[in-house]
């Protein structure tokens, strides 16, 4: 095998095809990065069983062939590289890495031995890449971390029709975003439950691109994968198993609510983070609503305390109640518009977050943060 390829393009394509790729591989070949080099193109791909990745790009092949090498190697030397033409070549069994008067040799991996890629599942519509990210990445945030519980880890992606709902919960948060995509058949139906954080990488990673294909199976070939194509990129990871919370009787209806506020979304971010600082460890901010004014305070007793008033619009009874303000903060970055909306049924059921574009404005319901409040005592 013999290629060249400019040091840019190989240094972004082996970054994003080893960014899976395990720390501690349970088998050494899956540690590898696998080149294939044939008629003007060069793939990369990694897999663990878990996550597969691919990407493509142009190369001037001179000799096809195929070799397995380490990734995480390969990735530390092609982006310190110098700004060069890069040839590879394979003597043996070795690999040669040759870039202005920089020269590499390494160890290749049993190329027998490396498992078969999945297959992609075929595609089942198109989404644009920048609104698939952003709606990942707002539903994400409230996905649990403990891996203990699997299920809560996922974000559950329900598609019906030219509509995707995104879910994720960890017990003490729910979101939810709502997005219009192109569907390969009209009247299609499918539910998966997605890794939450294999999720966010590839939204992440797919998104600058123009548009995202999404390819879920539903039966045979493909069974148990979501896959995910875009800028000569794809990418499939397993799906979780297991019954996710049902969500929608959980989410207050309009007449329920007691008390709505609007508060300018960057000054309420600026006066929690602020006042949170004296907010030991799991213990709450308490925000107590008036007509035209917000007070944030933190802290009791002998401990640090924090006070700031800041301006809010409320309609419907005052109300004073208290979050974690970690999981606040997280929903009112994620709400991403200028001003923050809550809606309040009492100070112990759950309030919903939303964003508005102005205080006039309707609420954005394509995304939806419920949170739980902290009860305080006394």
């Amino acid at each position: 095998m013999k290629f060249r390829v400019e040091r840019d393009v190989l240094a972004e394509a082996v970054a994003w095809a080893a960014r899976s790729l395990p720390a501690r591989p349970s088998v050494p070949v899956l540690a590898g990065l696998l080149l294939t080099a044939q008629d003007g193109s060069l793939a990369l791909s990694g897999f663990d069983y878990e996550v597969s990745a691919r990407v493509e790009l142009e190369a001037e092949v001179e000799e096809s062939g195929t070799v397995l090498v380490s990734g995480r190697l390969l990735n530390d030397i092609s982006r310190n590289l110098p700004n060069r033409p890069v040839e590879i070549s394979t003597d043996g069994q070795r690999v040669s890495v040759v870039c202005g008067s920089s020269r590499f040799t390494l160890p290749t991996l049993p190329v027998d031995e490396y498992p078969s890629l999945p297959q992609m599942p075929s595609a089942t519509g198109t989404v644009a890449g920048e609104v698939f990210a952003t709606a990942v990445s707002q539903a994400a945030v409230a996905a649990g971390r403990d891996d203990t519980l699997p299920v809560l880890t996922g974000v559950r992606v329900e598609i019906e029709g030219d509509r995707i709902t995104l879910a994720a919960t960890d017990r003490y948060r729910f979101a939810v975003r709502e997005l219009l995509w192109k569907p390969e058949q009209p009247d299609i139906s499918a539910v998966a439950l997605v890794p939450a954080r294999t999720l966010q990488d590839i939204a992440k990673s797919l998104g600058s691109g123009d548009t995202v294909s999404i390819a879920l199976a539903s039966g045979g070939a493909g069974e148990g994968l979501i896959g995910f194509e875009g800028a000569g990129r794809r990418t499939t990871t397993r799906l979780l198993e297991g019954e996710f919370p049902k969500f929608r009787s959980l989410f207050p209806k309009s007449e329920d609510f007691s008390a709505v506020a609007a508060v300018q979304t960057q000054p309420f971010l600026e006066a929690l983070k602020r006042v949170s600082l004296v907010a030991e460890r799991n213990t709450p901010v308490r925000l107590n609503f008036e007509q035209g004014v917000l007070t944030l305070e933190a802290g009791s007793g002998d401990d640090a305390q924090a006070t700031e008033r800041i301006d809010a619009d409320l309609e419907g009874d005052d109300i004073s109640i208290a979050f974690n303000p970690g999981y606040l903060e997280e929903g009112l970055k994620a709400v991403d518009a200028a001003f923050a909306q809550l809606s309040f049924t009492t100070p112990t059921k759950p309030a919903l977050l939303s964003g508005k574009p102005a205080l006039d404005a309707e609420a954005d319901e394509a995304y939806q943060y419920l949170i739980m409040p902290v009860r305080l005592s006394g």
